[in-house]
């Protein structure tokens, strides 16, 4: 565990983990059947209409959309988004690399997540226990943009102490999809 993150809550864009004092914080999920309907649903078809999707889960209309609302303003539905090929958008490399800082401390972290956040290429980080303390994401065109383009910018920033790049072989499982409870065995909510 890193001891500059406790307590302390770090925003690396969709992909942020916040760190309490006692370890990674599990918000209470009070979500029933319906709920959880919906969330499956709009995870796999997310341009349904609301008309559509309430005959999916098998409610009328208006009370589908005040569930979906409420959903969204909860943050349970961040937000809808399109998957894009990677490859056929010339993004077609993706590299992992974890990082040590040389020191835990505030200012080398903050220093870091600026950087990370300024950079298109890097699409999730998150800190890490273990040998690392971050471990990124990154989608490039070719070898040559990464060395160039993220390389050399995560280097050069003050604290960097290691970075151990993995390059993607082979994608067998990518996606959004979250797994929900009661999908595979896992513990359905009770009914309200």
């Amino acid at each position: 565990m890193i001891a500059f993150l406790g307590g302390i809550h770090y925003e690396f864009g969709r992909s942020c983990q916040t760190r309490g004092e006692f370890g990674l914080l599990m918000p209470k999920m009070n979500l029933d059947v319906l709920d959880l309907k919906i969330l499956r649903t709009l995870q796999a078809e997310g341009r349904l209409t609301n008309v559509e999707l309430a005959d999916r889960i098998g409610l009328s209309p208006s009370p589908c959309l005040r569930r979906v609302k409420r959903l969204e303003a909860e943050g349970i539905i961040e937000g809808y988004g399109a998957r894009i090929n990677r490859a056929k958008v010339g993004v077609g490399v993706t590299v992992f690399v974890a990082v040590g800082l040389d020191r835990h401390r505030e200012e080398e972290a903050e220093r870091f997540r600026k950087v990370v956040q300024r950079l298109r290429q890097v699409i999730s980080c998150h800190a890490i226990s273990g040998e690392s303390d971050f471990l990124l994401e990154i989608v490039v065109a070719d070898l040559h943009e990464y060395s160039e383009s993220v390389l050399k910018r995560l280097r050069r920033i003050p604290g960097v102490k290691d970075l151990h790049s993995s390059f993607a072989l082979e994608a067998m499982k990518t996606g959004t999809a979250l797994p929900l409870p009661g999908e595979n065995g896992a513990r359905a909510p009770e009914t309200h």
